[in-house]
């Protein structure tokens, strides 16, 4: 029996994970929180390491890996802004590079050809600058730790990545929808 379906039931998991996790945070429950996310983000490493490691890649989890942080994100950081801990002009970088992705895959999913989940290495970077910018921020709620000395540096590694990987992917498929455009023609 294969397990190949394992790495998008964790990836589904994480995507169930939100609701409960934006839940713990409206009611200022940050330890809880705090854990949920540590769930929610080994998962996120972990489901990649299965599709790599024994080569369980599928379509679906390529779409829905990304998907799936995404939605992770823009829900804890948005909460976490309504709440006055993280400002508002970092939440819109956060958001707005997502929807330039989103909108981005989409159109050319529609115009082009379907697209392959492809993320660049500074995507990569830039999740987990997120993810510590956001689980430093719950501890810093739920504890007082590590406070303002970690997360304003954090914060400017976040706009940085955020900034550069939605400048790399529109680069990257601008060009390729280019390519596609003019090889017809």
């Amino acid at each position: 029996m294969s397990l190949r379906w394992l790495p998008n039931a964790i990836c589904v998991l994480r995507i169930v994970l939100v609701v409960p996790l934006v839940l713990a945070l409206v009611a200022e429950r940050y330890e809880l929180a705090v854990v949920l996310l540590v769930i929610a983000g080994g998962s996120d490493g972990l489901d990649g390491f299965l599709a790599k490691h024994f080569d369980w890649r599928t379509r679906v989890g390529g779409l829905l890996d990304p998907a799936a942080d995404k939605l992770l994100i823009g829900s804890v950081f948005v909460t976490l802004t309504c709440l006055g801990h993280v400002p508002l002009a970092l939440a819109a970088i956060v958001i707005l590079r997502d929807a330039v992705i989103v909108l981005g895959s989409l159109a050319y999913h529609v115009l082009i050809e379907p697209i392959r989940g492809e993320p660049a290495a500074i995507s990569k970077a830039n999740t987990a600058c997120q993810l510590a910018f956001v689980l430093f921020t719950l501890t810093t709620a739920a504890y007082g730790l590590p406070g303002g000395a970690v997360l304003v540096p954090l914060g400017a590694a976040v706009v940085f990545t955020s900034i550069t990987s939605g400048l790399t992917y529109v680069l990257r498929w601008g060009r390729r929808a280019w390519r596609a455009a003019h090889a017809a023609a």
